[in-house]
């Protein structure tokens, strides 16, 4: 493909940023709006299933309800309003409510603000249900060792157990039967119900073996069987299931609220990590003010040790910036007046004074969380088949319990197995493990990444990153450091060197391309004085620029820039160009005309250089080392682009150079249309069509945000080699999520016959089943400890 290097302006533009959770309301925007809905009442996947399939009933309406996070992100048109959101939750037998915007504006995260306050209400909640099981605990154990060791029971024995029993299914299990019966209510059936159901009827036969068979006489004896044991029904009680299933299930909604929370506590680090108060600069006076009350263009003061309050541009002083909590890169950066600054940081060594660019919700750390909650609701394709068998399993498994129930009597005829292999049925299929299987692996993982630098979109990013087989690096700001510097300036004959730096710098001065920016720097640095503003300015994409200076038109740019207007290239300017392409360089041709309106001739040539990175390298060998083919993008000559590509360790045969910003999308597709899968890594406005034609687009942080928005996971760092992390993190979730949905659907698919064939006794069914989705939650928990 043959073109030039992109001479496109490529500054950094901003897009607006996405709006607030739950910021839309109808008719004050555009005709789509998002809202995040907290649910309450939810204990199961087949709950989420319910409220989903309710919400996305309503005409205008698209709804993702997550169990693990107990949110449900709800997009909905004009005409729809939160409030009607609110009340199908509700109708559905749920509680609903839309809380304030959960991502950091930068007040948001003093101590006891959001994330503090969620996490402390979190484990609020965790309190009552702890109180359930410690209260249940201590009255089941003596009913589990009375009814597992016959020597120990002494006459009347059993009416004890029923005493200790009552409270612990009534009052213990009140949360599964109050939500069973709010199902029931509204003609649905949950793992609530199974369990409701199953512990019930333990309680209720025992109660009619007591009071109206032969189990309540003195002296009698229970044997206890770890599978279905036959015997007569009118002496047969089942207190220590009823106890033991209830204390067991209890156990395991603890522990599982307990996992979920610290699966989410790197969100919820990530919340709290803005400063609480700035030091504001007004009218020569320190004014010491809430973060929320700063403004952009406020300038406010940095001390050694202190946060940076918000993202801003450093206007006086030197010093070190720890970024480490934020983008997981442990040598703090340099900075000086000038260079821009993140909010959230930490200030390591001087004073600095810096003024904001961009305070609340536009804020890097507001859209990390943004984007990390945002991701963390949604779901792959795999937890949407766990969600449509979670809808139809609990009807399912009544129908198999009344099955089995009815199976052992007929070919039995012993009421007291039958009844037995039913309860276990009950109790041992409850689908918790596969509700949980991919929010909690994807809570863990996208926490995880934001604590690295890396924030994944969504769940649906996760499937990409397995097929992938490509990646397509942008060189510049990419590969390579991205600024450029001005390196040779070669006059013609009769031309002065000043006089060539002045002229192709007053040009260069007017666009934002990094090429022409680095000459119009560098010439202003050599001369010593400022530049002349033109008189005319034209920007030719991929070209140059044409611009008029004192009387002179001037042209700045490639060959192909000169020959349009047809000037001429003399031999010995471009055998110089020819050596400096050879070693790298970036060419500058430069010509003009005399101010009497003569014909424009070459005048002289400039060099620039851009510098690899020197983690490149190193990156793409880890990138090789995960199955893919780095491939080499650049709008820079061929010579240029191949010598990049040699220190980084890519072949000429896998360099693309000398493509218009527009080619890049086409580059892209054309290696879709060979069978490729297409990982694309860039940070300039240039690369965001590319970003999104990719399978997978990855933007670096350090780039323009029409970059990030359309890239698919964002590399908060300007390192190469936080890509290969990205695509490993990613590869990693996914196989955790397939890992625990593996073992959620195994467990059932092979305790479901042992229980119906009398192989599991009920309250062992009870321990299984809930310590299945402990597992699954322990599983993903795995993942906070990648490197």
């Amino acid at each position: 493909m043959t073109g030039a290097r992109t001479r496109a302006p490529a500054g950094p533009t901003t897009a607006p940023p996405p709006g607030p959770t739950g910021a839309g309301d109808p008719g004050t925007g555009g005709p789509e709006h998002r809202v995040a809905l907290t649910v309450g009442g939810m204990t199961c996947a087949a709950c989420a299933a319910r409220i989903e399939k309710k919400l996305n009933r309503m005409e205008g309406v698209e709804a993702s309800v997550n169990f693990a996070t107990g949110t449900a992100s709800v997009d909905y048109r004009d005409g729809v309003t939160v409030a009607d959101l609110i009340g199908t939750v509700e109708r559905t037998g749920y509680t609903a409510e839309a809380p304030p915007q959960p991502a950091v504006s930068t007040d948001a995260a003093a101590p006891g603000t959001a994330g503090a306050t969620a996490s402390a209400g979190q484990a609020d909640e965790d309190a009552p249900l702890r109180q359930r099981f410690l209260v249940s605990l201590v009255l089941s154990v003596p009913v589990i060792l009375l009814a597992m060791v016959p020597p120990w029971q002494f006459d009347n024995w059993q009416w004890l157990s029923l005493t200790l029993t009552a409270p612990v299914v009534v009052w213990g299990g009140l949360p599964f039967h109050r939500a069973a019966w709010t199902n029931a209510r509204h003609g649905a059936a949950t793992m609530d119900t199974l369990v409701s159901i199953g512990t019930s009827a333990a309680l209720g036969w025992s109660l009619w073996a007591l009071f109206f068979g032969h189990a309540g006489m003195p002296g009698m004896r229970h044997g206890f069987d770890f599978t279905v044991s036959r015997g007569d029904a009118g002496s047969a009680i089942y207190l220590e299931v009823a106890a033991g299933v209830t204390t067991f299930l209890l156990l395991g909604r603890y522990l599982e609220a307990r996992s979920k929370r610290s699966a989410g506590a790197a969100l919820r680090a990530l919340m709290e990590l803005g400063a609480g108060e700035a030091t504001v600069l007004r009218d020569g006076r320190e004014e010491r003010v809430p973060v929320g009350q700063l403004a952009v263009g406020d300038r406010f003061l940095v001390r050694p040790g202190e946060k940076i309050a918000t993202d801003g541009v450093v206007r006086q002083g030197r010093s070190a910036v720890d970024a480490s909590m934020l983008t997981g890169e442990s040598v703090p950066v340099d900075v000086a007046a000038g260079d821009a600054v993140t909010g959230a940081t930490v200030n390591a060594g001087g004073r600095l004074v810096v003024e904001a660019t961009r305070v609340g919700a536009d804020t890097q750390l507001a859209r990390m969380t943004r984007m990390v909650t945002e991701a963390q609701s949604g779901k792959a394709a795999v937890q949407r088949l766990a969600d449509r068998v979670s809808s139809v399993f609990v009807p399912v498994v009544l129908l198999i319990a009344l099955g089995t129930l009815a199976g052992w009597l007929w070919l039995s005829g012993d009421v007291s197995a039958a009844f037995t292999a039913a309860v276990a049925v009950l109790i041992i299929a409850c689908p918790c493990a596969l509700g949980l299987a991919t929010p909690t692996a994807l809570l863990v993982g996208t926490g995880r990444g934001a604590q690295l630098g890396i924030l994944i979109k969504g769940p649906e990013v996760l499937e990409s990153t397995r097929r992938v087989d490509t990646v397509v690096l942008d060189k510049t700001g990419t590969v390579t450091e991205g600024r450029m510097r001005l390196d040779g300036v070669h006059p013609a004959p009769g031309v002065t060197e000043e006089e060539l730096l002045r002229l192709a710098g007053a040009v260069e001065h007017a666009s934002e391309h990094p090429v022409a920016r680095a000459v119009a720097a560098g010439a202003a640095e050599r001369l010593g004085t400022a530049l002349p503003d033109p008189e005319e300015f034209t920007s030719v994409a991929g070209l140059g620029v044409v611009g008029v200076v004192a009387g002179r038109t001037v042209l700045a740019g490639r060959e192909g820039l000169l020959r349009d207007r047809g000037v001429p290239l003399p031999d010995s300017v471009a055998a110089e160009r020819g050596t400096a392409e050879q070693a790298g360089r970036t060419t500058v041709l430069v010509a003009w005309g005399e101010p009497d309106g003569g014909a424009p001739v070459v005048r002289g040539l400039l060099t620039v250089a851009d510098t690899v990175k020197e983690s490149s390298a190193q990156a793409v060998r880890e990138l090789r080392s995960l199955g893919l083919e780095p491939v080499l993008l650049t709008g820079d000559n061929r010579a240029v682009a191949e010598s990049v590509a040699r220190s980084v360790g890519i072949g000429p045969e896998a360099v693309y150079a000398e493509v218009l910003p527009q080619d890049k999308v086409d580059v892209v597709r054309r290696l879709q249309e060979e069978g490729r899968t297409v990982a694309m890594v860039g940070d300039g406005v240039n690369d965001a069509p590319a970003l999104a034609q990719a399978d997978l687009g990855l933007a670096m942080g350090t780039g323009t945000d029409a970059a990030i928005e359309a890239g698919d996971l964002t590399l908060v760092r300007g390192d190469l080699r936080v890509a290969a992390d990205a695509v490993r993190l990613s590869r990693r979730t996914l196989t955790t999520i397939k890992g625990n949905l593996v073992w959620a659907f195994g467990y059932n698919v092979a305790a479901l016959p042992l229980a119906a064939a009398g192989l599991l006794n009920p309250m062992i069914a009870g321990a299984a089943m809930a310590f299945s989705s402990v597992f699954v939650v322990l599983n993903s928990l795995r993942l906070r400890r990648f490197r």
